[in-house]
């Protein structure tokens, strides 16, 4: 909240905005305006006043500001959110998602299971800005978090990209990154790296003999049968489906909270 200084100060703003696109507004009514807008950040509100004052062809209203304040808010459009919902069905995928999208997911999951795509889109897509519309209602930040895939490096580049759009604060990627950097390689690391490139590198005797069964391993991989083949592909069926229950739990959590 603002204190009674700053506010003042910006229900001046209000009147000196309004005054600018040719309206008038009284002392009472900005100072109720500004109080009402006093949840939002200081710089959002100053950004939401300064756009109103460049292309508001309108009434100017408590309404065109918020209307402002929300569009910057940080939280992706319905179709942007639906990719990044979808991007949630590769168990390797790293995914940098919203409060909303993850609750909206689970709502729309049951017509997704039914193989039902389309509707599946419509019903995230009304979940979605009904969850939007109620945090933005509610004055709450937006709130990114990681749910983090099987692939390593796409770990990284998720965690990074979300960085650079300023999804997630750098502080906070950048403990993401710490936990997910790989030690510096030493001959036993490059020696198991050989084991895929082929390339020639003597590990230590200890390491040797775990070396030799990795390998038998991948051998009897690549010897497995058509049969283990499918229990492998159902496995990691079982392990998307896990990921899936724990996304719809985490939003079910999220949906209770007051």
């Amino acid at each position: 909240m603002l204190s009674s200084e700053n506010l003042a100060e910006l229900a001046a703003g209000i009147c000196a905005t309004a005054e600018t696109l040719g309206q008038t507004i009284s002392a009472t009514a900005a100072k109720l305006m500004a109080e009402d807008l006093s949840v939002f950040p200081p710089q959002d509100i100053r950004k939401a006043l300064q756009s109103c004052r460049r292309e508001l062809t309108g009434k100017f209203t408590l309404g065109a500001i918020m209307q402002r304040i929300q569009a910057e808010d940080g939280r992706p459009g319905k179709d942007e959110a639906w990719a990044i919902a979808m991007t949630t069905n590769d168990e390797f995928e790293t995914v940098v998602l919203t409060d909303e999208i993850q609750l909206a997911l689970a709502a729309a999951k049951p017509v997704l299971d039914a193989g039902d795509k389309i509707g599946a889109r419509m019903a995230f897509i009304s979940a979605y800005e009904r969850f939007v519309g109620q945090s933005r209602e509610d004055a709450k930040p937006v709130n990114w978090h990681v749910s983090v895939g099987f692939d390593a490096n796409r770990r990284i580049q998720a965690v990074t990209k979300a960085m650079e759009l300023k999804r997630i604060p750098r502080e906070q990627g950048q403990k993401y990154l710490a936990d997910l950097s790989v030690a510096s390689v030493t001959e036993d690391g490059r020696a198991i790296a050989g084991l895929l490139t082929g390339a020639v590198t003597q590990p230590k005797p200890v390491l040797r003999a775990k070396l030799e069964i990795v390998k038998n391993s991948m051998l009897e991989m690549r010897r497995a049968s058509e049969e283990r083949k499918l229990e492998m592909r159902i496995e990691a069926a079982n392990e998307l489906a896990d990921r899936r229950a724990l996304l719809i739990r985490q939003a079910q959590e999220l949906e209770s909270r007051p």
